[in-house]
């Protein structure tokens, strides 16, 4: 009810209609008109093929069943899922009826695993079969769920012979499906929970509203965003469990595009298998699952892709390059955070590269690129002073919006990741351009001061990584008695490279200064990763009390 009554007050505002946005306008949306599309998941052993009228009846099923088990409004529901219909149906359902979303990465640590089942304090506990040897051991551990629903994918996991073990198809069958209209009065109504990957003490939560995931999902429509539209065909290979999938599933609902998802089919030759026999024109995923397709791409027909967005680091050119030889297109980065719903940036050649040759334009592509609408970036210097957008002087990272978080989960008022003036600390250290492009140059506590100097570990990164006989490669700062700090770089050789810590280094004497070569250059088969597919390296830094010497 607005203040006061009259023409002359009313006037002070618009005389629109009050909806709120919230996500049963999206599920009203794909239900009424798009029920034909299709919603295809990867199983063990093969795969499965619904409608998204299929989607939402059963979704609606759902919320009788989380009824019948008595899950109160705003109880939070824990997913341990890969991506598959049925996880879009929790994705639906939960949030649509009341309750809160609450996916879980199972590639935690188990630490990381019970500490956030119990912050969240989840009700419900809905798992993948496949999934179940990894989350029902540390089932005794956790103190609120009441039950576990199982999510038959088809794999042979023996099911635990306890009364808190439910069958998921089972419950739909018993029920009634709800019949009325799904309503959320107020659009800040707290819909989905995630929680950070805790890289530095315990993971934090974070807390969507309905609001923020419709504006979010919206961006992504939008053409200088991902442009994602009916047209298109759109896997999602980012899992489900993480950040939600980039917003990428209700964007496919809103749009009525036909959703892919790989299920536990997720070894590069299913993935490519997947893109090429769905034409698939969208996809997004981290680095490292691009890397890994990479030697399958020219036994496969992917022409039908569009864009293929890679999020979770820099990309480097190397990798890109070879995309665009292989598929005709290269990589395009993305930029976000669990904190920012996530997206904040997404690159694009704008006007002003229209004369750019075509490797200076897939450098473009390849940053972070400009803010999306809606949302806001500054940078801030040691003392908090804005730095200018001059393309070369790096600060501090902020973001600001209606998908940026504005504290974490169970905070009273907003900790030292936030500004007095309510803007996200992102930890990032970037420069922006006068054109709003975004560089990422390292991570606050992954930039390494030699000699009173800056280096950037990103930047190192990509310059070793853009040598052809170089499958990844990780740097870290290391103490020195000279110069205070300097770089160490993990390298993966490519198979059959014979490449040796001095190749490095002569690869990079072409590409940064001097004074940022590595002395260390210390060979591995694998660079340890995060969770969610990103280089760690905090267990580089625990790896390397234990090197003794570079590997030449």
């Amino acid at each position: 009810m607005r203040p006061g009554s009259g023409r002359a007050v009313d006037e002070m505002y618009g005389l629109m209609q009050e909806h709120a946005l919230a996500l049963p306008l999206v599920l009203r949306r794909v239900e009424r008109y798009f029920g034909h599309k299709r919603v295809v998941t990867g199983r063990v052993g093969g795969e499965s093929t619904a409608t998204w009228a299929g989607v939402c009846a059963r979704t609606r099923r759902l919320a009788a069943v989380l009824d019948r088990l008595g899950v109160p409004g705003g109880a939070r529901v824990g997913t341990f899922g890969w991506n598959s219909q049925r996880h879009v149906e929790l994705y639906l359902a939960v949030p649509c009826s009341g309750r809160v979303l609450h996916t879980i990465n199972h590639r935690l640590f188990h630490e990381q695993i019970r500490y956030i089942v119990d912050d969240a304090a989840d009700d419900v506990l809905f798992v993948d079969r496949s999934l179940l040897p990894a989350v029902w051991p540390l089932a005794e551990s956790f103190t609120s769920p009441r039950h576990v629903v199982v999510m038959d994918d088809g794999a042979d996991a023996p099911l635990p012979d306890d009364p808190r073990i439910l069958d998921y198809e089972t419950l739909l069958a018993e029920v009634t499906p709800f019949g009325g209209e799904f309503a959320i009065a107020d659009e800040n109504t707290a819909a989905a929970l995630c929680y950070t990957s805790g890289t530095t003490g315990n993971p934090k939560g974070v807390l969507y509203s309905h609001r923020s995931m419709v504006l979010h999902a919206l961006l992504l429509l939008m053409t200088d965003t991902f442009g994602i539209g009916e047209r298109d065909v759109v896997m999602p290979v980012v899992p489900m469990f993480h950040v939600n999938a980039w917003g990428l599933p209700y964007a496919a609902m809103l749009c009525g595009a036909d959703l892919i998802l790989p299920g536990p089919a997720t070894r590069p030759e299913e993935l490519v298998s997947q893109l090429e026999r769905h034409r698939v024109t969208f996809t997004g995923a981290v680095a490292t699952v691009w890397r890994g397709l990479e030697p399958l791409l020219a036994g496969h027909d992917l022409s039908a892709l569009r864009m293929i967005i890679c999020g979770g680091g820099a990309v480097d050119d190397a990798l890109s390059r070879s995309y665009e030889r292989a598929v005709g297109i290269p990589l395009t980065n993305a930029w976000g955070m669990t904190e920012t719903s996530p997206v904040v940036t997404v690159s694009r050649p704008a006007t002003v590269h229209d004369d750019l040759d075509p490797d200076a334009r897939r450098a473009v592509i390849g940053s972070p690129g400009p803010a999306i609408p809606l949302t806001e970036l500054r940078l801030a210097g040691d003392d908090g002073a804005e730095i200018p957008w001059d393309g070369v002087t790096p600060g501090e990272l902020q973001a600001s919006g209606p998908t940026i978080a504005a504290r974490y989960a169970g905070e009273e008022l907003p900790g030292p990741a936030f500004t007095g003036d309510g803007w996200l600390r992102t930890g990032d250290v970037a420069t922006i351009d006068a054109h709003g492009y975004v560089r990422i140059v390292d991570r606050t506590k992954d930039l390494v001061k030699s000699g009173g100097e800056w280096i950037s570990s990103v930047e190192l990164e990509v310059a070793i990584m853009a040598d052809p006989r170089v499958a990844e490669a990780a740097v870290i700062g290391v103490a020195h008695p000279r110069w205070g700090e300097r770089p160490v770089a993990y390298v993966v050789p490519k198979p059959g490279a014979g490449l040796t810590s001095e190749d490095v280094r002569e690869h990079l004497t072409s590409h940064v200064a001097r004074w940022w070569i590595p002395e260390q250059v210390i060979f591995i088969t694998e660079i340890p990763k995060t969770a969610t597919g990103k280089f760690s390296k905090r267990q580089l830094r625990l790896q390397h009390q234990h090197d003794v010497s570079p590997e030449e």
